[in-house]
C-alpha cells in the first residue's frame, strides 16, 4: 500500500489508518475556526476565550464562533482578543449537535475545531490538535480532556497557571478513555469500535472531511452520543481516527460518569436507541430490531434473474444486517412479481446517504447464492484493519464486498477541485481475490426451486 499518497493541493492521504506515515512531521499554518456550544456558561466560557487569548498559534489564523443554543442572555465574547461571531438559536431543549452545525457554518476557515464552553485549552492546544488535519485532510482528531476544579477561576488565574506558579484541584480522568487510547496507541491500531474514543469536546477535522460526512446529526435532541455518531459515519466516510494526546484542554468538573445524574440508567437507554438508529457498528443493535440504516448495503443486478435465483441470491443476506438494492430493468417487475413483503428489499441504487453510513457495500452480479455463514464471513474478512474490498469469484458470478471507508475516500479524492495527484498509483487497502468455494458460493439456475 505504501503512501502518504500527494493531493494536487500539497496535502496527502494514507492507506487504512495510517496517520502514523506522518508521525513527526510539523504542520501547516492553517486556518481555524473554533466552534463553541454555548447554554448559558459565561463565566465558563470566559474561561475558554481566555484560553484561546493565550494559544501559541498565529491569531490572525483563528475565528471563533460561539453557537448559542437558546440561553435567555446571549454570550458576551467582547474581552476576547481574537475575531469572534455569535450565533444563536432557539431553545428547543438540549442541542447540541444543531448549534455545532450552526457554528460551522458561519466560519470559513479550513479547520474545524470543535471546543465545548466548559473545557479550557492548554496554550499548545490549537497547534497540536490542528496538525495533522492540516497535512491530512482525511484525519479525525481527538484531543485529551482532562478534568478540574476551576469554578471561580479568572483569566489572570489561568495565566498563573500555565506559568507554573498555581494550579487547580485536578480530577481524575475517565478510565475507560484513557485505557483505550492506550491498548490502541492513540487509535493507530483503530478496531470497527474505534470511533466511540472520539469526544466532540475536543474534537477536530478539516472542513472537507466534516462537509462531506454530513455535520452532526440534527435529530440528538438530549445529552450525549451525537458525537459517537458523527464518528462512526465520518469513518465510513473514509475518516483516519487520531488521539493527539499533547493537545490539551482541562473541563470544569468531573466526567460524567462522576457528576450526580438524576434518571441515569433512563438518559443511558435513550441515548442508547438514538445510538443504535443510526450507527451501524454490531455491538449497538443487539435487540433484534431492523433500522432504516444497514450494517450491508448490497446492490444485485436482477436482469439475469428469476424468481427462484432471486430469492436464492438475497437468502444468505437476509440472516443479516441488511438492506437489498435491485437495479437493471427488469428490477420493478421482477420485484413485484416476486410478492417478497419485505421492505428491506427494495429498487435502485444504494442512496447516497446510506453509502455515508453503512460500514460495508457489497455488489452482486450472476447469479450466486451465499449461505448466511459465507456472508459472515465475507464482512469479517473486509473488516479486518487495512483491507478495502474482498472480491468472491465464481465461474459466472461474482459477489464483492467493499469497505464504505475505502470507497468513500477514493470517491471524495477522485473527483471536485482537489485530487489525488496519481490515482493509478493509490491503493487505500489491500484487495482480497477469493473462490466462491471458501465461502460455501453455488451458482443457481434461472429458476432456482422453491416449492417445498
Amino acid at each position: 500500500m505504501n503512501g502518504p499518497f500527494p493531493l494536487t493541493d500539497g496535502r496527502v492521504c494514507v492507506p487504512g489508518n495510517h496517520w502514523d506515515l506522518l508521525d513527526g512531521r510539523s504542520g501547516r499554518l492553517a486556518s481555524v475556526a473554533v466552534v463553541i456550544p454555548f447554554f448559558e456558561q459565561q463565566d465558563d466560557l470566559n474561561r475558554v476565550l481566555a484560553g484561546l487569548d493565550a494559544q501559541d498559534y498565529p491569531a490572525h489564523l483563528i475565528e471563533v464562533a460561539v453557537a448559542d443554543d437558546g440561553s435567555r442572555q446571549p454570550p458576551d465574547t467582547s474581552a476576547s482578543s481574537l475575531a469572534c461571531t455569535v450565533v444563536r438559536q432557539e431553545d428547543r431543549g438540549f442541542r447540541a449537535a444543531a448549534a455545532r452545525n450552526l457554528g460551522a457554518a458561519a466560519t470559513e476557515a479550513e479547520i474545524l475545531c470543535f471546543l465545548d464552553a466548559d473545557t479550557v485549552p492548554e496554550p499548545g492546544y490549537l497547534r497540536e490538535i490542528s496538525r495533522l488535519p492540516s497535512m491530512l485532510p482525511d484525519a479525525l482528531v481527538v484531543g485529551r480532556r482532562r478534568h478540574a476544579e476551576l469554578a471561580g477561576w479568572s483569566a489572570a488565574d489561568l495565566s498563573r497557571w500555565w506559568a507554573g506558579e498555581s494550579a487547580p484541584a485536578v480530577l481524575e480522568e475517565p478510565r475507560w478513555l484513557t485505557d483505550a487510547y492506550a491498548r490502541t496507541e492513540d487509535l493507530a491500531v483503530a478496531d470497527n469500535g474505534a470511533y466511540r474514543f472520539v469526544i466532540s469536546s475536543v474534537m477536530c477535522c478539516s472542513r472537507d472531511l466534516f462537509t462531506y460526512s454530513g455535520g452532526f446529526d440534527e435529530s440528538f435532541d438530549r445529552y450525549g452520543g451525537e458525537d459517537w455518531e458523527f464518528a462512526h459515519r465520518a469513518v465510513a466516510c473514509g475518516a483516519v481516527l487520531h488521539h493527539a494526546r499533547r493537545a490539551v484542554a482541562w473541563h470544569n468538573g468531573p466526567d460524567w460518569a462522576g457528576r450526580d445524574v438524576p434518571d441515569r440508567a433512563a438518559g443511558k437507554n435513550a441515548e442508547a436507541l438514538a445510538l443504535a438508529r443510526l450507527v451501524t457498528d454490531p455491538a449497538a443493535r443487539t435487540h433484534g430490531l431492523r433500522y432504516e440504516i444497514p450494517d450491508v448495503a448490497v446492490e444485485l443486478d436482477a436482469d439475469t434473474h428469476g424468481l427462484g435465483s432471486l430469492v436464492a441470491a438475497v437468502r444468505g443476506f437476509l440472516g443479516h444486517d441488511v438492506g437489498i438494492w435491485l437495479t437493471g430493468r427488469q428490477a420493478q417487475a421482477l420485484l413485484e412479481r416476486a410478492h417478497l413483503q419485505d421492505d428491506r428489499i427494495r429498487v435502485g441504487p444504494v442512496p447516497d446517504r446510506i453509502r455515508r453510513s453503512c460500514r460495508f457495500l457489497v455488489s452482486v452480479t450472476g447469479r450466486p447464492a451465499l449461505p448466511v455463514s459465507g456472508v459472515a464471513e465475507l464482512v469479517r474478512r473486509c473488516s479486518a484493519p487495512d483491507v478495502a474490498a474482498v472480491h468472491v469469484h465464481g465461474a459466472t458470478a461474482d459477489v464483492a464486498c467493499h469497505s464504505s471507508w475505502s470507497v468513500n475516500r477514493l470517491r471524495r479524492w477522485t473527483q471536485g477541485p482537489v485530487r489525488l495527484a496519481d490515482p493509478g498509483a493509490v491503493a487505500f487497502g489491500a484487495v482480497e481475490h477469493c473462490s466462491g468455494e471458501e465461502f460455501g458460493m453455488t451458482e443457481v439456475d434461472h429458476e432456482a426451486d422453491l416449492a417445498w
